[in-house]
């Protein structure tokens, strides 16, 4: 008789390990398996660097003692450092519940024929309507109307009905893209819906595309009362929207982030966010996470609208990532080639 197959469901407290084990059990229905699950820490505590990793939870040691014979781990935080893998030499799948394995050590899973399969796509409808939501919010002044009349029963939010103070709508907006993937394309779909007239740059897209223009970044920026951030971040595109970028913006431009934070140097933001050079921001995601409490953009709050990297945060985005990690678990036991898969 075959040993079960020994799976290790490394959760959180967003996708969780129930999620993870009972998407893994439905895929191998007709495999003989064995899932332990793991809570990791992640989001109530927060990720960061782990040995030579760099999205992770500090959690090696019980990664480490959780993974004892096993050959298939799906995560989404755990560490796999070249620590946790030369400790563990039965694994021989790593699947990791994100958009790319930022936390597995990628060189030592090859070295040690380990093999390092993601989950992309898995937010990207949650990742933009998040977007639509920051956009509106900050265009229409409604955490600070909120502010005023929800905590402080106060009626001055009224002053947002002036001509001075009034926002801005969408139809015949010109709205500028950066970066065109799976969550910019959805979210130019929907803002075609509004009305606005949405431009488009992203290195890789030539020409117009879906009817939309595209163009440089220069020129993008010139003509963009909103301009709204969906690149990937690398060595390029660090630092992408710095002082020289934003200072190509129409004066009273609005910027939206909810794809990295090093995408736009933050400080050159606080700067024009005083000047009056932007008008408003919105963030969910920053350069240092969490947010320190000495960074400048608390002291903007009537300016810019602030959210916890919460982007992705939707019940769907955990489902649907526990299923398509599963989808490649069953794909490696069939032995059929994996659909996202980088070692």
């Amino acid at each position: 008789m075959t040993d079960p197959l020994s799976v290790v469901a490394a959760g959180d407290h967003f996708v969780l390990p129930s999620l993870i084990a009972r998407a893994v059990r439905r895929e191998l229905r007709e495999q003989p398996c064995e899932v332990r699950e793991l809570t990791l820490g992640w989001p109530l505590e927060p990720f960061g660097p782990v040995a030579e990793v760099q999205e992770a939870s500090d959690a090696e040691d019980e990664l480490i003692e959780a993974l004892a014979g096993a050959r298939v781990l799906v995560t989404q935080m755990g560490p796999v450092t070249e620590r946790v893998l030369a400790a563990r030499p039965d694994l021989r799948l790593v699947v990791v519940c994100r958009g790319g394995p930022v936390n597995v050590n990628l060189e030592a899973a090859r070295d040690r024929g380990v093999r390092v399969c993601f989950a992309p796509g898995r937010n990207a409808a949650a990742t933009a309507e998040f977007t639509l939501a920051l956009m509106l919010a900050a265009l229409r002044r409604l955490p600070q109307a909120h502010e005023l009349l929800a905590r402080r029963r106060s009626w001055e939010g009224a002053a947002y009905y002036t001509y001075e103070h009034s926002g801005l709508e969408l139809e015949d907006l010109p709205v500028g893209l950066v970066g065109y993937g799976a969550v910019g394309s959805r979210v130019a779909r929907v803002l075609g819906a509004f009305g606005a007239r949405v431009t488009v740059y992203d290195p890789y897209v030539r020409g117009d595309i879906h009817g939309l223009r595209a163009t440089s970044l220069d020129d993008l920026l010139r003509d963009s009362r909103v301009i709204t951030l969906h690149a990937r971040l690398t060595d390029e595109t660090r630092g992408l929207i710095g002082a020289r970028e934003l200072a190509l913006l129409p004066r009273g431009a609005v910027v939206v982030n909810a794809a990295r934070g090093p995408l736009l140097d933050e400080e050159a933001l606080c700067d024009a966010l005083e000047s009056g050079q932007v008008s408003a921001a919105a963030l969910d995601t920053y350069a240092r996470e969490p947010l320190p409490a000495v960074s400048r953009l608390f002291a903007l709050a009537d300016r810019v609208v602030l959210t916890p990297h919460l982007g992705g945060a939707s019940r769907a985005v955990a489902e649907k990532a526990a299923r398509i990690a599963a989808r490649e678990v069953g794909r490696w036991v069939r032995g059929e080639p994996p659909a996202h898969c980088l070692a």
